[in-house]
């Protein structure tokens, strides 16, 4: 009893909490944990980031941003809920975003966290406990999940699949699950309830990882997670990245657009009283072959049903054929303007501008331009990069996360003359080049 005692009091001196403010935009809240010493409980430290967007009186769900296996992977993990593109996503649908991340040392078992029944499926629905004290939203012990996973974390999410169904809003598989593991007896072989074969679900492997030797493994639990489910009736499709092996590339242009249509189609209705998730709503859904023939209207779709690719609606129908032949989609539509422009004269006669953005919905932020009197004199960024997909303002590491430094939405006109007016303008531009309205500052 004294020995159980003392551990207890051990995590709680090592559980760390901390809220901060980002921007205009939302607030962050950071917990700790240790690892737990008892078998079954938590067997990896892990770290856990909250973004709360401002505004919302009650949380309707949370999206869950899990990074993979392996120390770089958990590293990465650790900006996830900075990401602004997917704090538009959580925003729109007064969710949060958490960012979990594993402190994984190098020669660690990875399936110490990847697989939640040792310990990380009971410290996750810990920290959103606590989560709930320290924001004052007690909805958050209970609201629903949306469940992105990479690799390690596709292995988690299929797994939480079965052990937490009724919680779960959608699930993206990006390059992995813990199919193979349970079937060569790696791991317990879950059980399924009936609830887990309601999920929306998404397998998305890179093609270049079917012929990988060493990757080989995250297309064929992509495959057999998609056949296992689909053969039972689920609503579960499967897209293909065109252009990519285990990196995450591009996949955030559909799998934002993913969530969102499911979100739109499940979740309990603003004041609802009771917190159950509403069923897919197979009217909406199109089909097409696992070819990728062009998707038609369920109704209207003459091969097997339960070998056919399931999407959840028109829009997103659209989306996903696009990203097979590309591995992005497209965008039409322009960012909102940047706003809450701020200046200010240095000593040294210098002006620094400030301001917030919010990321373009469908394809996120790229840079901003920055004019003088109506001269573009710079831009943030100044050359974007885009190392595993498409130029962004935070560029996108191999897990779909911020690389660090953060950037700020700053800038210093270093040739402004001391003394001198200037009137000066701040551009937002969306990952396909097109451009906002100009912010002015005052405006």
């Amino acid at each position: 009893m004294v020995a159980r005692f003392m551990r207890w009091f051990w995590m709680w001196m090592f559980f760390i909490l901390i809220t901060a403010e980002a921007s205009a935009a939302g607030r962050y809240l950071i917990v700790k944990y240790p690892v737990s010493g008892v078998p079954s409980e938590l067997q990896m430290e892990v770290t856990y980031t909250l973004w709360l967007p401002d505004e919302v009186q009650t949380f309707r769900g949370i999206i869950v941003h899990q990074h993979g296996c392996g120390t770089g992977a958990c590293q990465g993990g650790e900006t996830a809920a900075y990401d602004l593109h997917w704090q538009q996503l959580a925003k729109k649908w007064d969710c949060a975003l958490l960012g979990p991340s594993y402190h994984q040392a190098e020669q660690q078992n990875c399936r110490l966290w990847c697989d939640p029944r040792n310990g990380s499926a009971q410290t996750f629905l810990r920290s959103l406990d606590d989560f709930a004290v320290q924001s004052q939203h007690p909805e958050l012990k209970q609201v629903p999940w949306c469940l992105w996973g990479h690799s390690g974390g596709a292995f988690w999410g299929s797994l939480m699949q079965t052990l937490y169904p009724e919680r779960i809003v959608a699930l993206w598989h990006r390059s992995g699950g813990a199919i193979n593991a349970w079937a060569k007896d790696e791991i317990p072989r879950p059980q399924f309830p009936p609830a887990a074969f309601g999920i929306p679900t998404m397998c998305n492997p890179g093609i270049k990882e079917r012929n990988d030797p060493r990757m080989v493994g995250a297309w064929t639990a992509g495959t057999g997670l998609f056949h296992l489910y689909r053969t039972q009736g689920a609503p579960i499709g499967f897209a293909a990245d065109p252009r990519s092996s285990h990196e995450c590339a591009d996949s955030r242009y559909l799998a934002i657009p993913f969530f969102d249509a499911c979100l739109e189609q499940r979740l309990p209705e603003i004041g609802a009283t009771s917190p159950r998730l509403k069923p897919v709503d197979l009217k909406q859904s199109w089909l097409s072959t696992l070819a990728g023939d062009k998707p038609v209207p369920a109704a209207e779709y003459k091969g097997l049903e339960n070998e056919s690719v399931w999407l959840p609606n028109a829009k997103f129908a659209a989306l996903w054929e696009e990203y097979l032949r590309v591995g992005a989609v497209s965008d039409t539509t322009p960012p909102a303007a940047p706003t809450d422009l701020r200046q200010q004269v240095n000593a040294d006669g210098s002006v620094k501008l400030t301001w917030d953005a919010a990321a373009d919905f469908e394809s996120g932020l790229k840079c901003f331009l920055i004019r003088r009197d109506g001269q573009p004199i710079g831009q943030v960024p100044e050359k974007p990069i885009g190392k595993f997909g498409r130029p962004l303002f935070q560029s996108m590491s191999y897990h779909d996360t911020p690389e660090k430094p953060l950037p700020e939405m700053a800038f210093v006109d270093s040739t402004a003359q001391p003394g001198s007016k200037h009137v000066y303008e701040v551009i937002s531009v969306n990952s396909v080049g097109l451009e906002s309205a100009s912010a002015k500052p005052g405006k």
